[in-house]
């Protein structure tokens, strides 16, 4: 195992021999006569130093000092005369890795020791390799898990779009053949969306409701409600029937884990704030402002539309009606701004 030393002696006789004896030994040595030479020397190449203790202007012990601040992690072994051993473990406490004595008269010990330091740094050099080799590693794998992370996020957004639009099709599909729900499901979400801006909601909110108001009475597809288009007042069996619908349209939307927040207002949507609705009998803080906003458009449409037991209410008649029962069973801030938006949007000018 072959090695680069750096040696540093101020006398020319010492450092000579000491290049001489490593030469032999298969080392490449480059040879300097300061501390001020190591510094200026030293480089990630070498395997070992090699360091004087009694040199001028900077001593073993200051170069060895500076050698730290670099954060150098080469080997250093130190040259100290018979009798130095205080001079030893001076040197040991600063990180030394050894120490030789000179004059060298047992050559054998001297590569020794010279051949276990070179086997330190090479175990060093192997270890940062592997370390970097290990973080590039980490790296590349963490960069292609973010790729496949992006793309597994992208096919879920594509297959949440798909099953949502699978889902609109079909149910405008089965509205269209009913008079009572055609064009219901489509003014619900418009109002619930134009209430929804006018509110201030977060894009995410926005993207909830407008999905929730779209499914809100999905269930009604899949029970028989033509009861609701017979004349006159609905019987207690036939009013029991269509209180069904909330929570047989949350249970359709519920395998839709992505839904989840959509299941819960459409489960809600026939909730009072006084705890009167139905199908649970919640109210007051457990209905959320979305559940409350499908809530207030779903009972404007539902006023304004014609039913075969009831006249329809004018624009201004359902507004009222909203009014009274806010507090009871509406939110009257939203009751305010709902009003706001409908009658501004009405009144706004045609391009």
């Amino acid at each position: 195992m072959a090695g680069k030393i750096l040696i540093a002696d101020d006398d020319d006789l010492v450092r000579n021999a000491i290049e001489k004896i490593l030469n032999m030994f298969g080392y490449e040595v480059v040879p300097v006569d300061s501390g001020k030479g190591v510094l200026a020397t030293v480089n990630d190449g070498f395997h070992v130093i090699i360091l004087d203790i009694n040199m001028p202007d900077m001593d073993g012990f200051q170069t060895l000092d500076a050698l730290n601040r670099m954060k150098c992690d080469i080997p250093v072994l130190f040259l100290t005369g018979a009798g130095s051993m205080d001079y030893a473990i001076k040197a040991m406490n600063l990180g030394a890795y050894d120490f030789l004595t000179k004059p060298i008269e047992d050559i054998a010990l001297f590569h020794v020791k010279v051949k276990r330091a070179v086997e330190k740094r090479y175990y060093v050099l192997r270890e940062k390799d592997y370390r970097r080799n290990l973080e590039n590693e980490v790296r590349e794998k963490t960069r292609e898990l973010a790729e496949k992370n992006e793309l597994l996020m992208q096919y879920s957004h594509q297959l949440e779009e798909a099953t949502v639009q699978v889902m609109s099709t079909l149910q405008a599909a089965l509205e269209e053949k009913d008079p009572y729900t055609a064009g219901h499901t489509r003014r619900v979400t418009e109002y619930s969306m134009l209430l929804g801006r006018a509110a201030g909601l977060s894009e995410e909110d926005m993207l909830v409701l407008e999905r929730a108001a779209h499914f809100h009475d999905v269930g009604k597809l899949v029970i028989d409600l033509s009861c609701i288009r017979k004349p006159g007042i609905l019987s207690s069996e036939e009013w029991a029937l269509i209180k069904k619908h909330p929570e047989v349209g949350a249970n359709i939307v519920q395998p839709l884990k992505f839904t989840e927040r959509e299941r819960i207002i459409i489960l809600n949507h026939h909730e009072r704030l006084d705890g009167s609705g139905y199908p649970r009998g919640i109210g007051g803080d457990e209905l959320d402002t979305l559940t409350r906003i499908i809530t207030i458009a779903d009972s404007y449409d539902a006023m304004t539309s014609r039913r075969n037991y009831r006249r329809n209410l004018s624009a201004v008649e359902a507004m009222a009606e909203l009014r009274r029962c806010g507090g009871t069973q509406f939110d009257p801030d939203l009751i305010r701004i709902f009003a706001e938006a409908v009658f501004a949007e009405k009144t706004a000018p045609v391009n």
